[in-house]
Order: C-alpha cells, then structure tokens, then sequence
C-alpha cells in the first residue's frame, strides 16, 4: 500500500512535471514575446552575418531573448541565416518571429533622379540597399561590364533610368547593375529606337541631349521646344552652345561638384573641353545630368519650329524667351542682362 501511493505520487509529480514543461514550450513558441507596442520595427541583417548578429539586431525589440533563442535554435534558424531587411510586429511569437526571419525579406522602393555623375549616383544607392557607395561605383565603371553592353564611363549614366524600382535590401552592387541594364533595355522600346534614328540620334546620343534640355528648363510643358531649338542647331551643322555643358566643362576641370555657377561669363566659353559645346559641334561624350523621362521624351518628340535661340524671360520665372534670328535674340538678352545685373549676380 505504501509503495503504491509513492507510485502515485511520483505519477502525480510526473504529470505535474511533464504538463509545467509543455507549457513552458507551448508559451515558448506560442506567447507574444515582442518588447515595444504600435509600429512595426525593421531588422536589418547583412549579407554573412552570423546569428550573434541577428540576436544583437532583435535584442531591442524582443522581451525574453533566451526563449527566441530555444525556438531558433529548435527549428534550425541559428545555422541559417537569410539576409535581407524583416518587419517585426508587436505581439509576434518566437514561432512568427522565426518565421518572418527565414522567410519574410522584405523589397525596398529605391528612387533616384537629378544625380550629375555615376558617383553621386552610387551615393543615392548605396542610402537604400546594403551594398555601399564604393562597391556600387566599381560595378558601374566596370570596363569589362561598360564594353560588353556598348558603353564607355563617360555615357554610362544614361543606362540609369531615374524612376522607383523594387529591389531587395540584400541586392548587391553587380545585380543593382545587371538589373538597370535590364530596365534600361525595356525603356528603349523598338519605338523609341525608331524615333531617335529618325531624328539622327541613337538612344544614348538622345540621353545626352536631353540631360541638357533638362538643365536647360525646369518646366516639363516646355522641354520639347528647348529640344526644339538645339535639334534646329544639331540638324543645321551649328554648335550647340548650351551654357549648362560649359558649366560640367568647369566643374570637370576642376573636380570641384559642389560649386554652384549662375552666371557663365564670356572666358567661360573659351575652356577646351568635349563638354564645351561652344567650342565643339559634337553632341558631348555623354549626359552631364541624368534626364528624367520626360527630357528623353521631350528630344524624341521635340517640337517642329523656326526658333535657334533663346534666353530666360524674367517676366514669367522658369520659362524662356525664343527666338528665330540672332537680332531678336539679342534683344531679349539685352533684358535678361539688364535683369540679372540688377540682381548683383556676378558668378
């Protein structure tokens, strides 16, 4: 009898012992084990990082650790580790939390436009996704990269089509590349391509042309008559004599990106420069800014007149004053002169 109860009892503690366990796992797996309440909260976790790592990202945002911990380890997280960029919500469970670990990396909406140079153009990048702004410049200078796919460094950022592209965090500087040259191809519709040789250009000769139709005028409703005017020049043998390409010539000189010219003075002209469209007939060697869509679009479909020139109106700001002879023109740079004179702008 008295071993009995001590079966018994042993059986009881057992059981006691058993069901303390399972819920121990049960709350483990089960139970919200999140630290902070409203908003989701974003975990970052490179590519090779090891799971001390991820444990360091999640340390913030998880109440008991060593129950993740059990979790991970338990359904084989901690040897396999997925880069990538994961949302963590209020109220997870270790399993959810694992879950969004292995399977939840989550794209990012990368945009990027107004970029001058490739390297500013890395800089931007290299805000929104993992690989940083060196690695991107190296795969974008690629010359075995640039000289299979028909491009040189100095037309290479005509193959970046500024708009909002999804990508994953993890994307690394080569596949930012290949994807844009992907994206750069599926823009240049057989249309299109159409449409610059009908002009005379090819599409990169187009891009360039329009990154001075964009520096030209901010106003989009006005771009295909500015493209307008340099096609009347590029078609009739004349210099393009675009004050935006000597302002690239200075700052390429110089290597000084930062400086800010308002003004372009006579000596300005005389800069030996392929960029100095004043001096050469040549369309430059590539886009001294990166056009937007509609400035690609402004030179493929520019406007058919009989003006060669123009000037800034200063009676209606961001807008032009054109013009189909040189008098005319003079007259409207006699305005514009007496204007910005007035306005102490020297440089």
């Amino acid at each position: 009898m008295y071993i009995k109860k001590i079966l018994l009892a042993i059986a009881i503690l057992g059981l006691i012992g058993l069901s303390v366990f399972s819920y121990y796992i049960y709350t483990s797996i089960f139970s919200g084990n999140t630290s902070f309440t409203g908003e989701k909260k974003i975990v970052y976790v490179p590519t090779g990082a090891d799971y001390q790592t991820v444990i360091d990202s999640l340390q913030p945002y998880v109440e008991d650790m060593e129950s993740f911990d059990l979790v991970a380890r338990k359904k084989g997280y901690a040897s396999n580790i997925r880069a990538g960029r994961y949302a963590i919500k209020p109220g997870m469970n270790n399993n959810e939390l694992v879950n969004a670990l292995r399977s939840g990396n989550l794209p990012v909406k990368i945009t990027f436009n107004n970029q001058e140079r490739l390297e500013n153009l890395a800089g931007r990048v290299a805000q929104q996704i993992e690989a940083d702004s060196a690695a991107l410049i190296k795969a974008f200078k690629d010359k075995e990269f640039l000289a299979e796919n028909d491009f040189t460094e100095a037309n290479a950022l005509a193959m970046y089509i500024p708009n909002q592209y999804e990508f994953y965090w993890n994307t690394s500087a080569e596949e930012f590349r290949e994807r844009m040259k992907r994206e750069y191809d599926r823009f240049w519709t057989d249309e299109k391509k159409q449409k610059a040789e009908e002009i005379g250009l090819n599409p990169k000769e187009v891009s360039t042309l329009a990154s001075i139709v964009h520096k030209e005028t901010a106003k989009v409703d006005e771009r295909p008559k500015v493209a307008g005017v340099y096609m009347n020049r590029y078609k009739n043998g004349w210099k393009l004599d675009a004050d935006p390409t000597v302002i690239y010539a200075l700052k390429n000189k110089t290597q000084k990106w930062d400086t800010i010219i308002k003004r372009v003075l006579y000596k300005d002209l005389e800069l030996d420069s392929p960029y100095n469209t004043y001096i050469y007939k040549e369309l430059p060697p590539g886009p001294i800014f990166m056009p937007d869509i509609s400035a690609i679009n402004a030179v493929l479909n520019y406007e058919d007149h009989d003006y060669f020139y123009f000037v800034a109106d200063v009676k209606n700001f961001g807008y032009h004053k054109f013009a189909k002879n040189l008098a005319q023109h003079n007259r409207n740079k006699q305005e514009y002169v007496r204007w910005i004179n007035k306005q102490g702008v020297k440089r």
